[in-house]
């Protein structure tokens, strides 16, 4: 997926939190074989490319599209998994969440104590303590600020700032207007918070006012000027 992935596994070691690693590994280069889009021979590039058909599929496909349109709703449009030249399916602004966070629950389920799963950046975690550190987009090096969490909950961020801007508004195919220079969405799975964030970004100037109305769901932006702004959601 054209990023660096950790593991951080506490307690219940042992032969059935081991094969659950190995099993969230796997599954981790699983996805990036069926969804990568930079693979022509995955099944997201056949798909787009016409040599391949939806009914042939793997199940994973259908769900993520079933998530995506999810997605695309509950943001009134502003993510978009066909919002590129022909309106071809990519939905690289879920999948990486959806990955992570599934790989978390396979250690989580097999009795691992605590676990952080990074993608990128994006994080899941299980049980606890865990301090989540959300990089300073202005500032390299420095952290803009610190999220805390002891259970089951995920931080994913979105901003120009590793990859330029690769988030554009899918009404106009350009970069949003007024955009912060990062956005950090907090919630429960990293599914989630990733097209939040993504949808978030993509708003500009209109992310603080929706994401306050999400229930359960903290933000965190850095601002261009560098000034930042904060939102939690009924009962976030």
């Amino acid at each position: 997926m054209g990023t660096v992935f950790s593991f951080d596994v506490r307690g219940g070691t042992g032969p059935r939190v081991e094969a659950a690693l190995d099993a969230a590994v796997a599954w981790l280069h699983h996805v990036d074989e069926v969804f990568s889009p930079y693979r022509p021979e995955s099944q997201i590039s056949r798909l787009g490319a016409g040599t391949l058909a939806l009914s042939k599929c793997t199940p994973e496909v259908w769900e993520v599209m079933r998530l995506c349109e999810d997605a695309e709703r509950r943001s009134d449009g502003w993510f978009s998994a066909r919002y590129g030249a022909g309106g071809a399916f990519d939905p690289t602004g879920l999948v990486k969440g959806w990955a992570v966070e599934r790989a978390a629950a396979m250690l989580a389920s097999a009795g691992a104590a605590a676990v952080c799963v990074n993608g990128g950046g994006d994080v899941q975690v299980h049980g606890g303590p865990w301090r989540i550190g959300v990089s300073d987009p202005l500032r390299k090096g420095a952290l803009a600020t610190v999220v805390h969490a002891d259970g089951e909950l995920a931080v994913a961020t979105s901003g120009s700032a590793e990859r330029g801007c690769h988030i554009v508004d899918p009404r106009t195919g350009r970069p949003p207007r007024a955009a912060p220079a990062s956005l950090t969405v907090i919630c429960r799975g990293l599914t989630e918070a990733d097209t939040c964030a993504t949808a978030g970004y993509a708003m500009g100037d209109l992310a603080c006012g929706w994401l306050e109305s999400l229930p359960g769901t903290r933000s965190f932006a850095v601002t261009a000027d560098g000034s930042t702004w904060t939102t939690r959601g009924p009962g976030g």
